[in-house]
């Protein structure tokens, strides 16, 4: 079959690694992709949110299977288009439609999903401007430290911890009265702060049925130790050490099967993947947030140690027959450490050439682009995270070592990688 794959980073390469391997895979186009996803299929050069274009593209190129890698076509309805549409809607689409990609597009949809269906998660209200006086005195009250997320989406900068009464004061009405995040803080949801671990879960679901794919750990800040300022991520690690098998059981039953079952009670059309954003308390699992699709740079551990064959996944979900697949993983761990522009994540200069592309890879390393392109033959820098490496190994610092050894063979003007991707399990 011919396969579309929307978007352009690093989760988007290590999607197409994995469909590319697929014996149902004929074709894989990759929209817009990057200077890595060409070596599995054919970049096009297409907007993830010109559906007309997608749609054009779609029917001349016989398209069976349209699998969206990042949040904002789904919020903007393409699942929608595509079951709308006479000539579209036998095309399989892996992901929700536009009220069920709500989960991650609206923090608030979110929370009270979570309340409705008995979903562990932190104390919460939400305010706008309809109320916001009331917000004052509800955050001087407030035990700190105090959690203020933007209601919509807002790039991963949307979620401010605030230490002090004071901060959370201002940054509330930075948010509410002066748009700091645009269209994303016309409503704000206040959180009591959770003090734990985090871990990311992946379920893929028809509605009604799932299967999960392997945990991950990933690591958002930008320095040493978990310091610094918050990223769209510089590793990740899996499996999880922590995530034994009685505390999955926990999250399986008080927060996975909970919400599949919410899913089907609350007839949402909902194929594709849920991301459960979680932190594990004590011994107990609370979600701190939903997305809608697979995680960057998760996917770039989970589809390695994933051995089922990912476009029979995504047609048995289509089907309705998730339920008769038992999932195969990897009994390896897989660490990714992902390289970034110097000035990442605040200002960076793009359009760098990369070095050592042309060396070989060790069998038990892949690399995978995030924010790459072609110009005039060359790869070059286009983004914040740049290139990351994905390694196996029989412990997580063996594999860490391996991919920051691969690492070592490329080169970019001001590239920074963290050194200690997994510290906490060595």
């Amino acid at each position: 079959m011919n396969i579309l794959l929307l978007g352009s980073g690093g989760r988007e390469h290590a999607l197409a690694w994995k469909l590319a391997q697929s014996k149902q895979c004929d074709q894989l186009f990759i929209a817009p992709g990057n200077a890595g996803t060409s070596q599995y299929g054919t970049n096009v050069n297409l907007s993830i949110t010109d559906f007309d274009a997608i749609k054009q593209f779609v029917l001349s190129n016989n398209i069976t299977l349209l699998v969206v890698g990042p949040e904002e076509p789904l919020v903007k309805g393409v699942t929608d288009f595509f079951r709308k549409d006479e000539q579209l809607k036998q095309v399989v689409v892996i992901g929700p439609s536009q009220y069920g990609a709500q989960l991650e597009g609206s923090k608030a949809f979110a929370k009270k999903f979570m309340m409705r269906h008995g979903i562990p998660t932190a104390a919460y209200r939400e305010f706008d401007e309809s109320n916001y006086a009331e917000g004052i005195p509800y955050l001087q009250q407030h035990a700190l430290p105090i959690v203020l997320k933007a209601d919509g989406l807002a790039a991963g900068k949307g979620v401010l911890i605030c230490q002090s009464h004071m901060e959370a004061i201002a940054e509330y009405e930075l948010m509410l009265q002066h748009s700091k995040f645009g269209e994303a803080s016309k409503k704000v949801v206040v959180e009591a702060f959770l003090d734990g671990i985090e871990l990311s879960v992946f379920a893929l679901t028809d509605g009604k049925d799932y299967v999960l794919l392997p945990e991950a750990k990933d690591y958002k800040r930008i320095g040493v130790g978990d310091t610094g300022l918050n990223t769209g991520g510089m590793g990740a690690v899996s499996p999880v050490p922590f995530a034994d098998e009685t505390f999955m059981k926990k999250v399986v039953d008080q927060v996975i099967k909970p919400t599949v079952r919410g899913l089907e009670q609350e007839a949402i059309d909902y194929k594709g993947f849920v991301f459960f954003g979680l932190i594990k308390v004590g011994d107990e699992p609370y979600v701190i947030e939903y997305n809608c699709r697979m995680g960057d740079p998760e996917t770039e551990v989970v589809m390695p140690r994933l051995k089922t064959d990912l476009v029979e996944l995504f047609m048995a979900t289509d089907k309705g027959t998730l339920s008769t697949i038992k999932i195969e993983q990897d009994s390896r761990y897989a660490c990714t450490v992902m390289a970034v522009s110097g000035g990442y994540p605040g200002n960076y200069e793009k359009g760098f050439e990369i070095s050592g592309l042309n060396k070989e890879v060790p069998a038990d390393s892949l690399v995978f682009h995030a924010g790459t392109s072609l110009k005039d033959g060359k790869v070059v820098t286009s983004g914040g995270r740049v290139i990351t490496v994905t390694s196996y190994g029989n412990t997580v610092s063996a594999a860490v070592a391996r991919s920051k050894e691969t690492l070592q063979q490329l080169s970019f003007e001001g590239m920074y990688y963290r050194q200690d991707i997994g510290f906490e399990f060595e």
